[in-house]
């Protein structure tokens, strides 16, 4: 049997000690763990939850990679390329890619009696992914896009909707300048449904229409169009997977003797992942200061069970114990007091991540935070190794202090109790 393990057990489940001032000073210290615990594993829930939220944002609206002209031109007014390329639809033989879709943009003006707003219509194709718009369309429906017959609805935003005062099944008048002419040039819809995703600068700028309008707007042909745009299993394999796509479409020729310019969400719109990866900075600030805090916190309690177990320490040294074994004795005892410190603040974080995640108890500002409500996710890798840095890091804090045992002399220790 392990000496030190036991010995460790033994004093914990002591229930003289448990009645002791000395005792509730460590259930404070236990207590203010808990705290901090709970801390660090929320606040890494709702970053991590925050991150990945708006990622799927950004992504639904752009796709992982785009395939485009490669041109200087920074406007919504794009060049076009051929549709028919070796690689659509088959890409998504590629393990790691998951769906290619064409698309289309071009800026506009709504006009109504009252109100004027410019927005970008962005033209979809049958093979559209609606998995995500479809989850975000608060009133009426999706509309569906045939490659002979052309549509005339349009898929508009809240936003838009509230700013010139639209509903299901209204029409939508709009005006389109073409490029290099003063010609003037306009389009009737009629609104399918309205969607919201609380990405406010997306939501305000986009509605979908079916692509032959952009086409037809452009004096394009039916087999060209502004893009096509990528989509992959694993966030993760971005670089990789913008590494494969490159190899198949970055070298091709167009007739205009422009390259296909192959673009990762990442490279498309870098303010947002810049300012996601900031994040990051804030993550790693509070769980070092928690740890440190809850450190220091086990660290007054060890000396406290050091202060109060004076005399046991002598006896053992006496009886011929080493001072690495009483060492050993004091950290088990810490690590037992953590251990039941991280359970506590495992389960109350838990619950307040479900509570979280079900009924979004906390609301955010969308137009500050591009979401109505906080976001949580926890990941297991991310549970497992806080829970085993935290226990990891707070015993090597308590190194130093515990071996103010070795200063302890047993006969003046027996003699003064």
């Amino acid at each position: 049997m392990n000496f030190e393990l036991f010995i460790a057990r033994r004093i914990l489940n002591d229930n003289e000690n448990k009645k002791n001032a000395f005792f509730s000073i460590i259930k404070i210290a236990i207590f203010s763990i808990s705290l901090g615990f709970m801390i660090m594993l929320f606040s890494m829930a709702i970053i991590r939850g925050f991150k990945n939220e708006i990622k799927n944002k950004v992504i639904a609206f752009g796709s992982h990679i785009s395939i485009m002209n490669y041109d200087n031109n920074s406007s919504y007014e794009t060049e076009k390329i051929k549709k028919n390329q070796d690689f659509y639809p088959n890409i998504t033989e590629i393990k790691g890619i998951n769906h290619i879709q064409i698309f289309a943009i071009k800026a506009g003006i709504i006009k109504t009696k009252k109100d004027i707003q410019g927005i970008v219509l962005k033209g979809i194709g049958s093979d559209f992914k609606w998995d995500f718009f479809e989850k975000n369309i608060i009133d009426g429906k999706k509309f569906q896009v045939n490659d002979t017959i052309k549509t005339n609805k349009i898929l508009i935003s809240k936003i838009i909707a509230n700013l010139l005062n639209f509903k299901v099944g209204d029409k939508i008048l709009m005006y389109f300048i073409q490029k290099n002419s003063e010609q003037l040039r306009f389009r009737k819809f009629t609104v399918s449904g309205i969607y919201e995703t609380g990405l406010y600068e997306n939501d305000k700028l986009f509605a979908f229409v079916d692509i032959k309008h952009i086409q037809k707007l452009n004096f394009w042909k039916k087999n060209e169009i502004s893009g096509f745009e990528i989509f992959i299993d694993d966030y993760d394999d971005l670089e990789k997977m913008w590494d494969k796509v490159y190899e198949i479409a970055g070298n091709r020729f167009e007739e205009n003797s422009n390259t296909l310019k192959v673009e990762t969400i990442e490279e498309k719109v870098p303010q947002i992942f810049d300012w996601l990866e900031l994040q990051n900075i804030n993550v790693i600030v509070i769980l070092s200061l928690m740890t440190l805090v809850a450190g220091f916190n086990m660290i007054s309690g060890l000396l406290i069970l050091i202060m109060e177990k004076t005399k046991t320490i002598g006896i053992l040294k006496s009886l011929g114990a080493t001072d690495w074994s009483i060492i050993k004795i004091f950290l088990y005892k810490a690590g037992f007091l953590i251990g039941k410190a991280l359970f506590w603040g495992n389960l109350i974080s838990i619950f307040l991540i479900f509570l979280q995640s079900y009924f979004g108890i906390i609301k955010l500002d969308p137009e500050t935070y591009y979401l109505d409500k906080v976001p949580v996710l926890l990941n297991i890798y991310d549970f497992l190794l806080l829970n085993l840095g935290t226990l990891l890091i707070i015993l090597i804090m308590l190194l130093a202090p515990s071996f103010i045992i070795t200063k302890i002399s047993p006969i003046k220790t027996i003699n003064f109790n």
